[in-house]
């Protein structure tokens, strides 16, 4: 088994269960994002584009009580991954949360890669999906998991790194856009004003 493949295997058993977006079809989704933009980015570390890509849920604050990597570094570790490329991949995976990183972009084109993958899949249609799945799983009403386009989602589009990521969520941001036109119209309610948005 290649060190891919036993990522994939331990992200399948890491994520076993969950039903709100942070499962395993999000993982490999984002490794195929991830993989489909790295290669129009020339200089970047296939390996650690791969594992980040994997594995940048592992140890997510919302998911897990791990500190410092714990489940990346003790897989990585297990695989026989040196310290110096297991540093990269960890610093990789950091960039990837959008409350942990508002106003900073990735210092490393791996870390680039991985956001814009990371975020490709928080938009569109399988980000509307995502939105409700897990705001139903913590019990949040649907007017938050719309609020959620504004506080988050509809930001995604200025933030990307990559030109394929930025084509891609040009497209995904549209579908988006027509999907709260359709929500608004069908339910009778008034989109929110700019000033009436919440803070960002």
């Amino acid at each position: 088994m290649t060190v891919i493949e036993a990522a994939m295997d331990y992200a399948k058993r890491l994520f076993s269960g969950n039903a709100g977006g942070h499962d395993f079809d999000h993982s490999m989704r984002v490794y195929k994002n991830a993989m489909d933009i790295a290669q129009s980015v020339p200089g970047c570390d296939l390996e650690v584009v791969a594992l980040a890509a994997l594995l940048h849920d592992a140890d997510d604050h919302k998911l897990f009580a791990t500190e410092n990597n714990a489940h990346l570094r003790a897989f990585l570790k297990e695989r026989g991954i040196g310290p110096e490329k297991t540093e990269r991949i960890c610093r990789a995976v950091n960039s990837v949360s959008f409350s942990q990183n508002r106003g900073r972009r990735p210092d490393t084109v791996e870390g680039k890669i991985v956001q814009d993958a990371d975020r490709l899949d928080a938009i569109g249609a399988i980000g509307i999906a995502r939105a409700f799945a897990y705001g139903g799983e913590h019990g949040r009403p649907m007017e938050a998991s719309v609020q959620h386009f504004y506080d988050k989602l509809l930001l995604l589009k200025d933030e990307m790194n990559t030109e394929p990521g930025r084509r891609l969520a040009g497209e995904r941001h549209a579908f988006m856009e027509a999907f709260l036109r359709e929500y608004y119209e069908e339910t009778g309610e008034t989109p929110p004003a700019a000033n009436e948005k919440k803070e960002r």
